[in-house]
């Protein structure tokens, strides 16, 4: 069973895992620009 061939050939899981990527990839992006902001608040009021 080739897991590269499933993960192609089946609608399901395809678009699960692109679902997957992209929230966690809004995740990351959330998370960085929660530490940037808060990183740049501290040093504004300094």
């Amino acid at each position: 069973m080739n897991l590269w061939h499933e993960f192609t050939r089946d609608p399901v899981i395809f678009i699960s895992f692109t679902g997957l990527a992209i929230v966690i990839g809004l995740c990351a992006f959330y998370a960085w620009y929660f530490l940037y902001k808060v990183s740049h608040a501290e040093s504004d009021e300094k």
